[in-house]
Parts: structure tokens; sequence; C-alpha cells
């Protein structure tokens, strides 16, 4: 074999390697980037999702729904049982924009759909987060995050504000809320 035939085939892997772990940093992966593993990462996804829900006044009921584990991401999932009317919906994706947006993350999309809008953001550390209002308004929250290094998950810790149904087994909205099932218009939020 060639100098130029070696030299080839030395330089072909170590690029094709190179690309891929830039392509891993890309996603908000790397656990050495991050300095956490995936029940670290786990944990402050759940308190996320505890200071996101807690910025919605007045408060609405939710569970924890199936959370899923990758082989280097976690991700955590709560849904709503608060009925949400069509009429307050905007309203309360609006609360957890400016929530959101308080906290510093960014907003990466907006989708308005009449039925079903979503609103998505990110941290500036590759925790992602989305927002989306499915069957019968029901919303969902997820937080995904970014690739850290691997171990074990628990289950997450945080009482959920209405009853613990079982994974995959939670009921379209059924509770009622004078303030977020109302069928008309929000006011204004005010500041």
């Amino acid at each position: 074999m060639t100098r130029t035939g070696r030299a080839v085939r030395v330089t072909v892997p170590v690029l094709l390697a190179g690309i891929l772990l830039a392509g891993c940093g890309a996603q908000g992966g790397g656990g050495a980037r991050t300095g956490m593993d995936m029940q670290e990462a786990a944990r402050r996804a759940d308190g996320m999702l505890d200071r996101t829900l807690g910025a919605v006044v007045p408060e609405v009921q939710w569970a924890h729904d199936t959370w899923t584990s990758g082989s280097c991401t976690v991700t955590r999932r709560r849904t709503v049982t608060t009925v949400i009317s069509e009429e307050r919906r905007g309203a309360f994706l609006g609360v957890i924009e400016r929530f959101w947006k308080k906290s510093g993350y960014e907003i990466t999309g907006v989708n308005q759909d009449r039925d079903m809008p979503s609103v998505f953001a990110r941290t500036a550390d590759g925790f992602a987060f989305d927002l989306t209002i499915g069957h019968k308004g029901q919303a969902f929250f997820d937080v995904t995050t970014p690739c850290v290094e691997k171990s074990d998950v628990a289950e997450p810790a945080s009482e959920p504000s209405g009853p613990a149904y079982p994974y995959g087994r939670i009921p379209t909205p059924h509770v009622r809320s004078d303030f977020w099932s109302a069928t008309a218009p929000a006011p204004a939020p005010s500041g």
C-alpha cells in the first residue's frame, strides 16, 4: 500500500469520528459539557417543570405522565387535567411563554393552530421544553435534557397537584376552574 493510501485509511476514520462527536455537541450533547449525569439532569428538568407550572395562576391540576430515558437524554412529561377552555388557551400559552422568557429561555417556536397550539423553548444549556394543547384542550408539558453522562434515572420526586394516575392512564380534562374553564376570553395581562 502506498504512503498516500495509508494516510487516507487513517485520516478518514479520524475525520468521521470528529464529525460524529461534533454532531453530538450541536444537539446539546456531551456529558463533559454539561457536567451532570442523567439523574441530575432529570432532577433539574423536574424542577423546571415545577417552576413552570407554579407560574400558572390560578393553579391547574396536573399529573406526571410517562417519562423516558434514552442513551444519554431524559424526557419528563406532565399532563394537565384542568379544563382549559378554547377561549382561555391563548392566555394559558401566554402565561407559559412569558414565564419562559423571564427565566431566560429562548422561545424556539410557536404553533398558532386553532385546535392544538403549542410553544417551544430551549435553555442556554440545551434543555428543550414544549407545551402543546391537545385533544379536548388538554395541556401537555415535555422537557428533554441535553445529552449527559449515562446513569440510572429514578421516578420524579415531586407530588402531582391532583391524583397520581398510572402512566398512560391520565383522563382527559375534567377538573373545572372558574378562570381556566371559563368560556369568555381572558382579561389582558397587567404589566
